[in-house]
């Protein structure tokens, strides 16, 4: 005779977690309406349809055309896409400085660890701004001015910025997305079926060339066949300034060496810690087997380390995209710089602050999403490949 299960015991309602939910609630009405009330009588009306008011300001640089006379949203567009560009560099020089570093931390070179223990002491016991300013004030009165910039071929240095040649940019260009989609789909593919044939077989194939020729060999290839131009333009020095070419100002490298020095420290601590939690009994086994140093980092250390290492890397992650506000401080057009003139002329300071918070707080979380993912991915994979 089959008897049925017990009913399933009813939790109490957590009456203590509603009150207070309720009293958040009820505390943000009671301050949106008041600060509504002030605001209507100060004469001004909320809203945002200022943002299809001309702007009237230029940008000191920016990644889509852009003038004074565009759209208070196109300026913070424009502002945004800084943010987004220095977000990334800064992600990448953090993370290849912070992996660098903690590897020379726990390497058997005395001389590599007391450097890796200064850089990061010095780095994580500095304020950022303070960097900033010290590297940006070493940077103008370190470099040449532009008339005596450093040249190196067809790339010159000076105090203002980097200048570099480049493509002159047409708009059939577009096009080439397609090819550099392609290649990437073919380079993902090509490393995962290596990876099975090492698996299988043992036999290791190229990969990073494979990928790197794909990336570039397919758009260089459609351009050739499409006809898409690529005319390469030459930075020349003309009257008071260099013509032609792109440039990297000295104010986004300094806040991008900033931010990869000071969040590289840190990142540096995370590896540390990560190479110190694998067990030290793996790197005997491997090197008694014959690997050699490189094999066993490569192996061995680093994909149990990625999967350590991951979720405190997310914390530095979003701490970087926060903090590239910094740039303010020297004058680089991003995020923070576009909605303070806003602010100064529209004198609109809680739209602009709510619609930078809502751009800050995106960034942060599609990050934290991304990386939550990549962290869900690699414990799958490492339950699916566990005995």
């Amino acid at each position: 005779m089959q008897h049925s299960p017990p009913p399933a015991a009813r939790k109490p309602p957590d009456r203590l977690g509603t009150v207070v939910v309720a009293l958040i609630l009820l505390a943000l009405a009671v301050l949106g309406a008041n600060i509504w009330l002030n605001m209507r009588g100060a004469g001004v009306t909320p809203g945002f349809g200022f943002l299809a008011q001309t702007a009237g300001f230029d940008l000191s640089e920016n990644l889509i055309p852009y003038a004074a006379k565009d759209s208070y949203a196109r300026a913070i567009l424009a502002g945004l896409l800084n943010t987004v560009l220095l977000a990334l560099a800064g992600l990448v020089l953090a993370t290849v400085v912070g992996v660098l570093m903690g590897l020379v931390s726990v390497s058997p070179s005395p001389a590599g660890r007391v450097v890796a223990l200064l850089y990061v002491e010095l780095f994580r016991n500095l304020p950022k701004i303070l960097v900033l300013l010290v590297l940006y004030v070493l940077a103008v009165r370190g470099l040449p001015p532009v008339r005596e910039a450093l040249s190196l071929g067809p790339f010159h240095l000076s105090n203002r910025s980097i200048y570099m040649p480049m493509f002159e940019p047409d708009p059939s260009q577009i096009w080439l997305l397609l090819p550099l989609v392609a290649g990437a789909l073919a380079a993902f593919w090509w490393g995962r079926r290596a990876r099975r044939i090492k698996w299988e077989t043992g036999r290791e194939l190229p990969v990073m060339p494979v990928a790197v020729a794909l990336l570039l060999g397919l758009p260089m290839a459609f351009a050739l066949l499409a006809d898409v131009p690529l005319v390469p333009t030459i930075p020349a020095f003309e009257r008071f300034d260099f013509a032609g070419g792109a440039r990297l100002s000295v104010q986004f490298l300094v806040v991008l060496l900033t931010l990869g020095l000071y969040h590289g420290a840190q990142i540096a601590e995370v590896v540390r810690g990560g190479i110190l939690a694998v067990p030290t009994g793996q790197v005997e086994a491997a090197r008694a087997l014959g690997l050699t140093p490189r094999h066993v980092t490569r192996f061995v250390v680093l994909p149990q380390v990625l999967r350590i290492v991951i979720p405190p890397m997310i914390n530095q992650y979003v701490n970087l995209i926060k903090n590239t506000s910094v740039a303010i401080v020297v004058g680089y057009s991003d995020l923070m710089s576009v909605s303070g003139t806003i602010i100064n002329q529209t004198f609109r300071p809680l739209e602009m602050m709510l619609i930078t918070m809502a751009l800050y707080l995106g960034l942060s979380l599609l990050a934290s999403s991304v990386m939550n993912r990549l962290n869900e991915a690699l414990r799958a994979r490492s339950a699916r490949s566990a005995p």
